[in-house]
């Protein structure tokens, strides 16, 4: 039998154990050169604030270039790993679901638009308050009884600065202005894709004609309506395969596979690799 890779999901609990806050919220700075060769996921939320950094920051297959005044976003089950420079100096909140379920609200955007551009650059005012706010956590955190009522509402600043900045970011994405119908289109794809591959279906939900739909993901887009939802489902079987040990067969069968053999090749097309491949 061959080999294969398991990278479980890592749990809040797992890091820094001796850090005692309930394992609900962990703070940690990085110094120096880090590496994370084999890609993983959390459980948990992550707001990553480098004061200085170079090297690269991969989340969901996709490369950043870290740079110092920049905030990282990572959300749970978002699979990611890093090559970290030798003058990296940066600062980790680590966050439950529970906390985070409380705070996404003050994400004042869809967290669609911040899992799709997971890196914020900062004026050096925001980076300057935010630094603050981690700083004044980490002191809570480090006192023998922690009043998580001013560590949540810390929190909550933090994600208030951080929509503030991005706004600039995700009004750039002017197609979302101009066809808003797009943004909801790639948000009805996140709820329904394993059930839903068909275009009329979405279409259907935006009151729309299929044709209309997919011309307008080529004009914008430039690929085909279909193809957003063949991204979305070649993300998650990327994510599965490289983070559990379950069957290629139960994972096609989660989404919406129930051919095994249909799955592999329509995952060897989008990718030019065999899930078995991928994998190991």
């Amino acid at each position: 039998m061959d080999a294969i890779a398991n990278f479980p999901t890592l749990d809040i609990s797992e890091f820094w154990p001796e850090q005692d806050s309930g394992n609900n919220l962990l703070y940690h700075e990085i110094l120096g050169k880090r590496h994370i060769e084999k890609p993983h996921k959390h459980d948990f939320f992550l707001f990553m604030l480098f004061a200085e950094g170079s090297g690269i920051h991969t989340i969901d297959f996709l490369d950043h270039q870290v740079d110092g005044g920049q905030l990282h976003l990572l959300f749970p089950e978002q699979i990611h790993k890093w090559e970290l420079g030798e003058e990296t100096h940066a600062h980790q909140l680590m966050i439950s679901r529970s906390i985070f379920e409380t705070l996404a609200y003050s994400l004042r955007f869809s967290l669609i638009l911040y899992q799709n551009y997971p890196v914020i650059n900062l004026s050096a005012e925001a980076y300057g308050k935010i630094l603050y706010e981690f700083q004044r956590i980490s002191s809570e955190l480090a006192k023998p009884a922690i009043l998580w009522e001013i560590i949540n509402a810390r929190i909550r600043l933090i994600a208030l600065m951080v929509s503030e900045e991005a706004e600039t970011l995700f009004n750039n994405q002017t197609v979302y202005q101009t066809k808003p119908m797009l943004f909801k289109y790639r948000s009805l794809i996140d709820m329904h894709y394993k059930k839903e591959k068909l275009v009329g279906f979405y279409a259907d939900q935006l009151s729309i004609s299929a044709n209309y739909l997919n011309m307008l993901c080529k004009k914008h887009f430039h690929v085909s309506a279909t193809a957003l939802i063949h991204e979305r489902l070649i993300l998650e079987a990327k994510r599965i395969l490289l983070t559990t040990e379950r069957p290629i067969k139960a994972i096609a069968f989660d989404l919406g596979f129930y051919d095994v053999a249909y799955f592999s090749k329509f995952f060897k097309k989008q990718t030019r690799i065999t899930p078995r491949a991928f994998r190991e």
